[in-house]
């Protein structure tokens, strides 16, 4: 068991409103008051992380230094086997300057090809999530959930984001991108973390839900 979360009020440290609204979506029941860093104007630190925990530690530091509140931060990625891991801490940056996911999924679906080409027609993937707990005096709590899948082009869907609709979790057979939230809430690797973090802070859905 790490700290105990009996705060009231957490900031969620992203600008990213997909991920924000996701984190929303599940910090909800529990009954905590949610506000994002770019509700609150906080800089988006430099990720010079090397792992996706690194990464996220980092954004929780920053975003409860700036606010003085806790703060939850994730930091997430697209991990092809037959790619080495990449895109990796750098899914974001594979979308560009833009964040023009369609872009993002072109080059790994090309690297893909060339892969195969190659003689390696791996397309297997996870998606990887950290997320850390910071309190502002800089004690840290973090977790790191993921989910095994298969990729498929062209992408299908326009629900969630970023590599969402090329994305098929392993024993399914639709893309994140083509399923509604509720049902990815439950089998998504930010789902796992989440559940995890839960337990290791000290906090229960059916508690909250009782109260």
């Amino acid at each position: 068991m790490g700290r105990a979360f009996t705060e009231k009020k957490l900031v969620i440290a992203s600008h990213n409103q997909g991920k924000v609204r996701e984190i929303r979506d599940l910090v909800g029941p529990l009954g905590i008051e949610v506000v994002s860093a770019g509700e609150l104007d906080l800089p988006e630190p430099e990720e010079t992380g090397t792992t996706y925990i690194e990464n996220a530690e980092l954004k929780a530091r920053a975003a409860a230094e700036g606010s003085g509140l806790p703060c939850l931060a994730d930091d997430s990625g697209l991990s092809v086997t037959a790619l080495d891991g990449d895109p990796g801490i750098y899914s974001a940056r594979w979308a560009g300057p833009g964040k023009d996911f369609s872009l993002a999924m072109r080059k790994v679906e090309d690297a893909l090809r060339e892969k195969a080409a190659a003689g390696n027609p791996d397309r297997s993937a996870a998606f990887v999530c950290a997320l850390t707990i910071c309190w502002p005096d800089g004690h840290t709590e973090s977790v790191e959930g993921r989910v095994h899948g298969d990729l498929v082009w062209p992408p299908r869907g326009e629900n969630g984001f970023g590599y969402d609709p090329m994305f098929v979790p392993e024993g399914h057979d639709r893309t994140f991108g083509e399923v509604d939230s509720d049902w990815k809430h439950s089998v998504s690797h930010r789902a796992i973390a989440f559940e995890k973090l839960l337990e290791l802070v000290g906090l229960d859905r059916r508690s909250a839900k009782a109260g």
